[in-house]
């Protein structure tokens, strides 16, 4: 008898191919009809419709009406980070070197892992946060400094508008293809939507690719060089409130 929740039931529903399929599509953050998850995994409607109702009864996906048609998505950051981790285990155990179609290597550069950027430029963000002290690690977790609350002010980003939220503010998330953490959570989202605003990368449609122009990778690079502050008065006050709060 298990001692704990059982995994089995869960487990079951996530290795079945077609299922699979749905959450790994799911995992660019976007919402999907059944029609065009059907046509992702590869099997009938009225097959989906089996498939998503499960994945509904079991907590792994959720969905919205709007007028006729309903719109599929995870279930949230839990389960993506599940499956972001499934990811990985499944990479480190393939029996041979996989080889990749023409997607891969973008992917593999920089891609959407849920509402936050993966890959080589979202681990490059991660550690260079570290490097320059705009987060510490806290018994093997990432935190935010007082530095890196300074530095969200200056380039932009309002920590305020973590607060009272119940996700976790930062965490990190092991890249599946790197086999290196990146940064996820309220600030990982926050981040990539900043890149996203000032036009540096684009998401390619119908993939969970992010392309960086050649200007957008180089600003990125220099984002972690930012020196001085848009609005000191603004900076000053974001990182105090932000030490006040001590979001974890």
């Amino acid at each position: 008898m298990a001692r704990g929740p059982n995994i089995a039931r869960v487990a079951s529903l996530i290795g079945d191919n077609a299922r699979a399929e749905v959450l790994s599509a799911l995992m660019a953050g976007c919402s999907w009809t059944a029609t065009e998850l059907a046509d992702t995994a590869g099997v009938t409607r009225q097959t989906i419709s089996s498939h998503l109702g499960k994945l509904l009864d079991a907590g792994l996906v959720e969905v919205d009406q709007q007028g006729r048609h309903r719109y599929f998505r995870l279930a949230g950051g839990e389960v993506a980070e599940l499956l972001e981790s499934l990811m990985g285990l499944a990479a480190r155990s393939a029996p041979s070197r996989p080889r990749f179609g023409p997607r891969e290597p973008a992917l593999r550069k920089a891609r959407v892992c849920y509402d936050h950027l993966a890959g080589e430029l979202g681990v490059l963000i991660y550690e260079e946060m570290l490097g320059h002290g705009l987060l510490e690690r806290l018994d093997g977790a990432p935190r935010l400094t007082e530095q890196g609350g300074a530095w969200g002010a200056r380039i932009g980003i309002d920590l305020r508008h973590a607060a009272g939220r119940k996700r976790s503010f930062c965490r990190a998330c092991l890249d599946w293809s790197e086999r290196r953490h990146h940064l996820a959570g309220w600030l990982g989202a926050a981040l990539l939507k900043h890149i996203l605003d000032m036009g540096w990368a684009q998401r390619e449609q119908a993939s969970r690719a992010i392309t960086f122009s050649t200007d957008g990778e180089q600003s990125l690079r220099a984002l972690f060089q930012v020196s001085g502050a848009r609005d000191p008065a603004a900076a000053e006050l974001q990182a105090a409130a932000w030490q006040q709060e001590r979001w974890t």
